[in-house]
């Protein structure tokens, strides 16, 4: 539940705001004057602030900078008389998110905060995919903020861009959180209430990413049957976002350079010009130096769009964020699915920290959601992650790679049941049979004895065997072979036997 604190020395707007915020379930405080309203932001925690301008003993504004300097991240909405307009202006530019002319509606306002949480919120998600920002020629000059760093940094950084209106550059691995990030700008900044028009580059075909661009007349080409508004048209006062740039033409490029200079365009097919004011935000993965050495990419068009990038690193950069990531996506597939589940194992912790993913926070999060779908408890383990994590990540690797000259088979046995089994021989029992299993030695490549080698040939066969006593049935198969059945899956998974092949 959010809390809302509400500044007004008019007792009646003040009580009146309140109620209209208490209904639609908001927590509120208030406060008479920017004074103590300031001394209520020290000593406790809001989500966001609702303030007059014209108060005693310290105005709006006063108030607004003093609760900037304390918490960046303060969401501040400034009401004021339409006579002082001039003043809630200001204060936007101050750092206030926006502002309502009195009379108020309290429906007007509901919506405006609904808005403004929902913008912080971006801002915070962003804040997993640690964007670098480059402030000066050094490294010592780059500022480098994540969740393992403080929330404060990550809302100046964001404050920083929407302010201004040039382009902006983010690069950064597939996956990274790219989109996120533009988003976070242009949820921030001045450009908020216009429209924000994605288009990924490398999605649309050579001949037709023109016309997606510009538009077209009807008849233009084959198969223009009607006429188009292209994406800089339709995102007139707003942000376009330009995702994987990097595919584009030179002869594109040359096209998107007029566009970013001029502010005007020409659609296809036609020979009227048409003015545009949109901020364009672009991003790649792709190496743009080498780019510009082998001429793929135009050196001016680069420049310009390079005015104030944004470096987002790969997940395998910043393990130390990854724990917060883990307990972040926790939380939101327990509210998607509507589950409880309190949180992940240490082990499962270790196990992630320790993997590379390569399709970094994309990747996390669809591992997360797979060990939704595959946990039973309370806390997400090991075996309810995929196979392709478990056998992926270095923790797995120091812990399974011990001495590969000696095979002990009551130890892989012990690992195919998760319990130590009762058996002492060189047999199973499944409670509907029984199966001799044979111990062969394997060998790794060029006959070297390897012990994972062979635990992975008796696990595989062990499960073959119980799902033919079974008959495929996995929960019958899981409670006659004492294997717990997150785990019979994940290895039917991992070897990828169909138990349908023993129905």
């Amino acid at each position: 539940m959010h809390k809302v604190l509400v500044v007004d020395d008019d007792k009646v707007l003040q009580q009146s705001v309140r109620q209209a915020l208490e209904f639609h379930h908001f927590v509120v405080d208030v406060a008479d004057n920017g004074k103590e309203a300031v001394g209520k932001v020290y000593r406790e925690k809001y989500d966001l602030v609702v303030m007059d301008v014209n108060m005693p003993e310290m105005d709006g504004i006063q108030a607004l900078t003093e609760i900037k300097k304390h918490d960046p991240s303060m969401i501040v909405l400034i009401l004021t008389a339409y006579s002082n307009v001039t003043d809630a202006v200001k204060a936007v530019k101050e750092g206030a998110y926006n502002y309502l002319e009195k009379p108020i509606s309290g429906e007007n306002l509901v919506a405006l905060i609904k808005r403004a949480l929902k913008a912080r919120s971006l801002v915070e998600t962003t804040a997993f995919s640690a964007p670098l920002i480059s402030l000066g020629d050094g490294a010592s000059k780059d500022k480098f903020v994540g969740e393992s760093n403080s929330m404060k940094k990550v809302f100046d950084v964001i404050g920083k861009l929407a302010k201004v209106n040039t382009p902006v550059l983010i690069r950064g691995e597939s996956g990274t959180g790219k989109e996120l990030v533009a988003k976070a700008i242009h949820y921030n900044g001045p450009r908020k209430d216009e429209k924000f028009v994605t288009l990924n580059c490398g999605a649309v075909a050579e001949t037709l990413i023109e016309s997606e661009l510009f538009g077209h007349e009807k008849g233009a080409f084959t198969g223009a049957n009607e006429r188009k508004i292209g994406k800089f048209q339709y995102a007139d006062g707003g942000t376009l976002f330009l995702d994987e740039i990097g595919d584009i033409s030179p002869g594109m490029q040359v096209k998107l350079l007029r566009v970013l200079q001029e502010k005007s365009f020409t659609p296809v097919g036609s020979n009227r010009e048409i003015k545009v004011d949109v901020r364009i935000i672009a991003a790649s993965h792709k190496p743009f130096e080498e780019m510009i050495k082998d001429g793929s990419f135009r050196e001016d068009l680069f420049y310009r769009l390079n005015v104030l990038p944004v470096y987002l690193p790969p997940l395998r950069e910043r393990k130390s964020d990854i724990p917060h990531l883990l307990q972040h996506y926790v939380s939101y597939f327990n509210n998607i699915h509507g589950l409880q589940i309190k949180g992940m194992t240490p082990e499962a912790i270790e196990v992630l920290t320790n993997y590379g993913f390569p399709g970094n926070i994309r990747e996390l999060r669809n591992v997360i959601e797979h060990c939704f779908i595959m946990e039973s408890g309370e806390q997400i383990g090991v075996s309810a992650l995929p196979s392709q994590v478990f056998k992926g990540s270095k923790a797995v690797e120091e812990k399974d790679g011990g001495d590969e000259s000696v095979i002990d088979l009551q130890s892989i046995k012990d690992s195919v049941l998760d319990a130590p089994s009762p058996a002492t021989g060189t047999s199973s029992s499944t409670g509907s049979g029984s199966v001799q299993f044979s111990f062969g030695v394997q060998h790794g490549d060029g006959g070297k004895l390897d012990f994972a080698v062979a635990k992975d040939s008796f696990e595989k066969e062990f499960i073959v065997q119980a799902l033919k006593l079974n008959k495929g049935r996995i929960n019958q198969t899981a409670l006659n072979a004492n294997i717990p059945k997150k785990t019979l899956l994940r290895k039917i998974e991992k070897y990828e036997i169909s138990p349908k092949d023993y129905y």
